[in-house]
């Protein structure tokens, strides 16, 4: 490790952790060094940040015109109900009805975070999530380690904080400062403590933002409401932190809702579930839609999407002709008829991952991952049925898996002692939509044991903001 790397103690390390909590009930591995990133991996950060945001809103577009019964293109006569039928299995009616309002037409997340594994081949993308935790934790790191000394943070001076609020509450037109309020649910609980700080710094700068449970939010008149100090204050923006699936269980979810479209609040996230249904990128790859995505998106992105989304494709068992194939990959060399044939696939064959496209409490935090060529037969044979099984409810996507390279970086043992670690990288940019814009504002690495294949937030990885180095 280079001498002259800005560098973080052990001993103020585990203080400022200890003081400040900012995940609830975990702990992570330590490191004296903020992740290094070159300038071109930054460069690269915000043309995929940029291809996202266009991602979502041709995503967008082939949603309505798929339930539009509209043709996709422009001039050839190509419709998909087929699209709309996917995205909306497993939901509500009324919630289907209310994502098709006009009111939502063209409405997107404030906040986008890919999910980048690094490979050989450069990244590759896990997940695009619009509703992203850990904002205020990488906010939070990049103070932290700026403190050091270190000024070559990716998001120093608390750009993140900063943009959050403007990506935010640039949403209520002609507010000049609006109130906003980030409601988290009690699914959602493990991010309240760094929410909560969140909120805390915003208001520090003089903008009134404030975290709270979201059963605290009540109607009055039409509108919705908070406590402060025993006196009803208006609410403008509600920043959405709970999951579409869990709305059954919040109370005041409708009454933000019916706010939403008086238009006493603005409600963000909207309330689009497709956009948070990891489908999106079998779509994007799908042989049918190909020229749609060429068309509603520019060829500079395009480019970066197609290198970065793995190839895709939803697990649908509806049965085909007897001489017909699926879109798929192989099993023993072969096309498939049908998807429990992957079943028999080789150890090879098998480098795929299964996991629920969205809409279910197992769609986040790679509770409902598998990794074909990291379980037995059985396993994998199981977990294909139960695929299978929940297509016309809760329908699974199958990737390719894209193995993330061994890397190295310095951490912190048990002895306090500082040495070179082996491991698996996971890197979460930050990007906050301003108009036709996404911009970054830092970004998170998360660092896996080498045996780890599905990489996220655990006791045994690091977690960590990035710098730029040259």
């Amino acid at each position: 490790m280079s001498g002259t790397l800005e560098t973080m103690e052990l001993e103020a390390l585990k203080t400022a952790l200890a003081d400040q909590q900012l995940f609830e009930g975990k702990s992570w591995r330590l490191s004296p060094e903020a992740w290094r990133l070159t300038p071109a991996m930054v460069a690269a950060f915000e043309e995929i940040g940029q291809a996202s945001l266009e991602f979502y809103k041709a995503f967008e577009i082939l949603y309505r015109r798929s339930f539009e019964g509209r043709k996709l293109l422009r001039n050839k006569e190509l419709y998909a109900p087929w699209v709309a039928e996917y995205l909306d299995r497993g939901k509500p009616k009324a919630l289907v009805e209310l994502c098709r309002r006009k009111s939502n037409k063209g409405k997107l997340p404030p906040v986008i975070r890919p999910d980048l594994l690094v490979t050989e081949a450069g990244f590759a993308l896990s997940e695009l999530d619009s509703v992203p935790g850990g904002i205020g934790l990488t906010a939070y790191l990049n103070q932290l380690y700026e403190r050091s000394g270190d000024g070559s943070i990716l998001g120093a001076g608390g750009q993140m904080e900063e943009l959050f609020y403007r990506s935010v509450a640039g949403q209520a037109e002609g507010a000049q400062t609006p109130v906003v309020v980030i409601a988290v649910s009690e699914e959602a609980a493990t991010y309240k403590p760094e929410m909560d700080w969140l909120a805390e710094r915003l208001q520090r700068r003089g903008y009134r933002v404030y975290s709270l449970w979201v059963e605290e939010i009540f109607p009055l008149g039409g509108a919705v409401y908070f406590d402060v100090s025993g006196s009803p204050e208006k609410i403008d923006v509600v920043y959405r932190f709970y999951e579409l699936f869990d709305l059954p269980n919040i109370s005041t979810a409708e009454y933000i809702v019916e706010a939403a479209e008086n238009g006493e609040v603005v409600l963000t996230p909207p309330v689009r579930p497709f956009l948070e249904e990891k489908m999106g990128m079998a779509l994007f790859h799908h042989h049918l839609l190909g020229e749609f995505w060429k068309e509603n998106i520019s060829k500079k992105s395009l480019k970066v999407l197609n290198k970065l989304i793995p190839k895709s494709w939803i697990v649908d068992p509806t049965p085909l002709p007897p001489g017909a194939v699926l879109d798929g990959p192989l099993a023993q060399g072969k096309p498939l008829h049908d998807w429990m044939e992957l079943a028999e696939a080789s150890q090879k064959e098998r480098n795929l991952v299964l996991k629920i496209s969205g809409f279910h409490e197992t769609a986040w935090g790679s509770r409902s991952v598998v990794i074909g060529n990291d379980v037995s037969r059985e396993d994998w044979s199981e977990a294909l049925r139960e695929a299978v099984d929940m297509a016309e409810t809760h329908p699974h996507i199958i990737q390719e898996f894209k193995k993330s390279v061994r890397l190295k970086h310095p951490l912190y043992g048990e002895d306090g002692e500082v040495y070179e670690a082996h491991g698996r990288l996971r890197l979460n940019p930050y990007f906050f939509v301003e108009g036709d814009q996404a911009k970054l504002a830092g970004a998170l690495a998360t660092y896996c044991p080498p045996d780890k294949k599905i990489i996220h937030g655990m006791e045994d990885a690091a977690m960590l903001p990035c710098k730029v180095v040259e």
